[in-house]
């Protein structure tokens, strides 16, 4: 299969340039969340199905997305949007975001009960936002590895700024924080046949052929269990959605192999080298991890928080 040379003029390189930071730290809760294949997967199914039940987000998503025609396309752009913004070099990253920004700009029409919709409508992209923070939050943390409460809102207090560079101005504090939302959305949730055909495309593996079939089913089912209850039931996902022992047994399995499996050519290892880091440091025990980012240079310890590169501009054009 084809890998994706370039992303929205950036032509995809983690490894360079050598010592340029991310927008997060290498000692980020995002670091090490991100790096999880099983947790991205399942917590982005996760996401797509809470953005989906607001009929805005969906026409604007389906009437304006390539997802149902070329899923395997659509999958992989998403994932890189993702990996950028937490292991990209942080001018990469803001390249990439203003990209986003431009394109979902261009996104506007009406539901089929002819309301409006605009993709940069505030409302909007705070939502979306808050579902994947809380998707790959919650997916990791149920089918991976067990994350602390200072953790939980560590990962959120972290991400603040990068969603602040897409135009959130709401961003969830912590989970507690994201059901709020939610709750003030909830009116506006309902089934539609959208949701069994976005999940029949995950349960056929067209989204990613490379995987076992057994495993798609297992992912949608998983992306299913961790929604809230309430949003659940908005959805009308019922019994044939309920999770099986033997698909968290698989989920888990493979999540934990992912944990100790460091692919030398992906995103966080390539991050990692170019950080002046070993390609496997997120691989490694915490205080092994600790101990490496000590040793890191004090400029270099501290990268620049994603407030920092919005300011950039603004210093530019001051001087």
């Amino acid at each position: 299969m084809e890998e994706m040379t370039s992303y929205l003029g950036w032509k995809i390189d983690f490894a360079n340039p050598p010592g340029e930071p991310a927008l997060l730290h290498p000692g980020s809760v995002a670091w090490r969340i991100y790096k999880n294949p099983v947790a991205m997967a399942v917590g982005g199914v996760a996401a797509v199905l809470l953005e989906f039940a607001d009929p805005r987000i969906r026409s604007g998503v389906w009437d304006h997305s390539i997802y149902k025609v070329n899923p395997i396309g659509r999958s992989k752009r998403t994932s890189m949007a993702a990996m950028v913004g937490v292991y990209g070099p942080a001018s990469a990253a803001r390249r990439v975001i203003q990209g986003i920004t431009n394109m979902h700009a261009k996104v506007s029409g009406f539901t089929p009960s002819s309301e409006a919709y605009r993709a940069l409508d505030s409302e909007l992209l705070d939502w979306v936002s808050a579902t994947a923070a809380f998707g790959f939050l919650t997916a990791y943390d149920h089918f991976v590895a067990k994350l602390s409460e200072a953790d939980k809102a560590r990962y959120y207090r972290e991400g603040a700024a990068v969603a602040r560079l897409y135009g959130v101005t709401s961003h969830p504090s912590s989970s507690e924080d994201f059901l709020t939302m939610m709750r003030r959305l909830e009116h506006r949730f309902e089934p539609h046949p959208i949701v069994g055909e976005f999940l029949a495309i995950i349960q056929s593996g067209r989204a990613a052929p490379g995987t076992p079939r057994f495993l798609h089913r297992a992912l949608a089912r998983a992306a299913v269990s961790i929604l809230p209850p309430s949003a659940r039931q908005k959805l009308a996902l019922r019994q044939a959605f309920d999770l099986k022992r033997r698909d968290r047994l698989a989920l888990t399995f493979a999540g934990l192999l992912a944990e100790r499996l460091a692919d030398p050519k992906s995103p966080p290892c390539q991050a990692s080298k170019r950080l002046g880091l070993p390609a496997d440091f997120l691989y490694r025990s915490p205080a092994e991890q600790q101990r490496l980012l000590a040793r890191m240079a004090p400029t270099d310890n501290e990268a620049p928080t994603a407030d920092a590169v919005l300011a950039e501009p603004r210093r530019g054009a001051a001087g």
